[in-house]
Order: structure tokens, then C-alpha cells, then sequence
């Protein structure tokens, strides 16, 4: 029996050494960073901390650029194709292909003018950006003109979507992970 305790106390030794040297690659493993370079461009383009960016495409496709959601949005930062229209001609992009918002350098582009447009109409709030982002900017005016979700008509006390609120608190996490590990600049 000593001899077994021994060994458990060994092993949880070598696995809290192992965690201590490799804690950046294991975060780094969680969190991974992929498109760095249109990551940095667009986000410097656009305004917007490029850590913010990696934490939307975190939550949104876990870096995947073919990935399609249940409601139809395409790739790394989960564009609706309606939104791809409304962005590409309020931007002055030009028309798009619904194709085109899986190539990662148009879908960063795109997802950072956005995201740059919902921080200007929401006064850098950012949860507030992030619930348009995720749950409609129409959607979070209609919360803001109501007392059950709002008691000043400029924050949400209250989100009434449970998965833009799991969204919200998701990508702030994220976020916070980003710059912790990364700190994009």
C-alpha cells in the first residue's frame, strides 16, 4: 500500500511539473491563433483589437473556414449571407459570392468592418457589440427601449437570449484569454 501511495504522490509530481513548463503550449493548444496576418491587417484597418477578432472566430468556428452554421452563417467569423450583402455595400467591398465568406482573408475582413460598425453604433460597449453581433443589432436596440432588460436604455441588465447570452460571456473569456496569452497588437 505504501508503495502505491508512493507512486500516486510520484505521478501527480511529474504531471504538475509537466502543467508548470508546458502551461503556454497547453494554452495555446486551447487557444489556438490561426490567420494571424489578416487578423493584425484588418483589425488595424478596421480599429478594432485583434484580440477581440481571434476570440469571435474562436467562439464562432474554432478557426474552421468551411465551417456553416444550423442558421445558415459561412465561415470563420460566421457571416449571415444577408449580412455579407448589407456589409459589402455599405463598405464600398463590392458584390460577393456566398463562397467568398469562406476564404478567410474576405470573411476577417468583413467580420472586422463589422464589428468595427456594431462598436461605433454601440459606443464601444462591447457587450453589447457582441450581442448584435450574435443576436441581431435590431434585436439589442428593441432590449435597450425595454425596463425588463435594460434600466437606463444603454446597458442590458438582462439578455432574453439564452445562447446570445452564453455568446457574450463566451467571448469575453475568450477575449481575456486572447490577450493573456497572445496580447495581438
Amino acid at each position: 500500500m505504501r508503495k502505491f501511495k508512493a507512486l500516486i504522490k510520484l505521478a501527480l509530481i511529474a504531471l504538475v511539473i509537466i502543467l508548470v513548463f508546458n502551461h503556454d503550449a497547453i494554452l495555446k493548444n486551447m487557444y489556438p491563433l490561426q490567420y494571424e496576418g489578416y487578423i493584425i491587417t484588418y483589425s488595424r484597418e478596421y480599429s478594432v483589437d485583434p484580440n477581440l477578432v481571434a476570440a469571435v472566430i474562436k467562439a464562432e468556428s474554432k478557426f474552421e473556414n468551411k465551417a456553416v452554421s444550423h442558421r445558415g452563417a459561412y465561415g470563420l467569423m460566421q457571416i449571415m449571407p444577408d449580412t455579407a450583402d448589407w456589409i459589402a455595400s455599405q463598405s464600398g467591398m463590392g458584390e460577393i459570392t456566398y463562397d467568398a465568406l469562406y476564404d478567410p482573408e474576405t470573411n476577417i475582413k468583413m467580420g472586422c468592418w463589422y464589428l468595427n460598425n456594431l462598436s461605433t453604433e454601440f459606443e464601444g460597449d462591447l457587450d453589447l457589440m457582441l450581442a448584435a453581433y450574435n443576436g441581431g443589432r435590431g434585436n439589442v436596440q428593441k432590449w435597450l427601449k425595454d425596463d425588463n432588460y435594460s434600466k437606463d436604455g444603454e446597458n442590458l441588465h438582462a439578455i432574453p437570449f439564452k445562447e446570445t447570452k452564453n455568446y457574450v460571456e463566451k467571448v469575453n473569456k475568450n477575449y481575456n484569454m486572447y490577450k493573456k496569452i497572445y496580447d495581438l497588437k
